[in-house]
């Protein structure tokens, strides 16, 4: 018999991993199943976050994410012998290594060597180890695929009636970091704006989050300087930002577990310019015609002026159909499903 399903989440602050946390705990309520959430109390964004949405929200730990390990080993020891651990992270895994009745959700890769030794550590025993992609199952020994999710925008997604002659609005949306790829896309910009002037805008939103001081500074400093033709938003609303833009660049130069961004263009009918890093090939599918190398602003820029050549309502529809059979609640529900009827759970 299972009792109730604890999710513990990695950090109290909401990053792709605590989205994935609020879609997993969404999916089992609605599967009939019993759910709590274990997050930390300070930060409490990821706490906050969930009591909102009526759950069941423990708050541990403190002060620091080893303060949070200590406390998540200390919560464990009340549990009872039917309850389920689903580690939505490292640390939480991590903190509980050895528990029976455990599921190990892994959103990353670990590279670090401490880290390496970490998720050596956390794996061993675990009813499942999940990662969001084939990419990230290929690289951590033992690991199955449970793909993230995301839903349809709020936003009623008409798509952008373009004229001929009007220029093609290329979105850029999440962490403004170098490894997001935004310093390719501002190359990129630079060399359509000398080879096919008025021809393309770029709408740039996100925020510098978790990104080193440095570094923002940089990219802010970069930003600031690009041409006219670059439209610098901040936080922008999703739904409301991908209606506003007729193709999605995602020029990621690191490697991607994932791409919730990639999947959440897919899910409003909004065309993806991607590159080949990571798993976001593997979101947008072999058979999509926009895929560049990384790093490569040049070969980003011949992809975009491809775009003009291209009927992007008959992408847009491919796209939109591949997210409802792979990356939509409804495929989550049943993949989540699926999951607990082969581990009797």
């Amino acid at each position: 018999m299972t009792g109730r399903i604890w999710i513990l989440a990695n950090q109290g602050e909401v990053g792709g991993g605590e989205v994935m946390l609020h879609h997993l705990a969404t999916a089992l309520r609605e599967l009939g199943r019993d759910v709590g959430v274990v997050a930390p109390a300070h930060p409490a964004e990821t706490a906050d976050r969930l009591a909102a949405d009526g759950f069941d929200v423990v708050r541990v730990g403190g002060p620091g994410r080893l303060g949070y390990l200590r406390a998540l080993r200390a919560w464990d020891r009340g549990r009872g012998g039917d309850d389920v651990v689903w580690c939505n992270g490292l640390l939480p895994a991590t903190a509980l290594a050895g528990r029976p009745r455990r599921i190990v959700h892994l959103h990353q890769v670990p590279e670090k060597p401490l880290l390496r030794v970490f998720s050596a550590l956390a794996r061993p025993g675990a009813l499942a180890v999940l990662v969001p992609s084939r990419f990230a199952a290929d690289r951590i020994r033992g690991a199955r695929v449970l793909h993230n999710w995301v839903p349809a925008p709020t936003t009623p997604q008409t798509g952008r009636a373009r004229g001929a002659d009007e220029p093609v609005t290329v979105g850029f949306l999440g962490r403004l970091s170098e490894d997001k790829g935004i310093v390719t896309l501002l190359e990129a910009a630079a060399l359509l704006r000398k080879t096919d002037p008025g021809a393309f805008v770029f709408r740039v939103a996100g925020e510098s989050r978790f990104v080193a001081e440095d570094e923002a500074e940089r990219l802010a400093t970069a930003l600031k300087a690009a041409g006219e033709d670059v439209q610098v938003l901040g936080w922008q609303d999703s739904g409301e930002f991908l209606a506003s833009v007729d193709v999605l660049a995602v020029p990621s130069q690191w490697a991607e577990v994932f791409g919730l961004v990639t999947a959440e263009a897919m899910a409003a009918g909004v065309p993806v310019v991607a590159s080949d890093a990571g798993a976001v090939p593997e979101v947008v599918g072999s058979d999509h015609p926009f895929v560049v190398p990384q790093r490569d602003a040049a070969a980003l820029a011949d992809c975009l002026r491809a775009v003009r050549a291209v009927d992007l309502g008959a992408v847009a529809h491919s796209q939109r159909r591949r997210w409802e059979s792979l990356f939509s609640p409804e495929a989550g529900r049943a993949a989540v499903a699926e999951l607990l009827d082969d581990l009797s759970l």
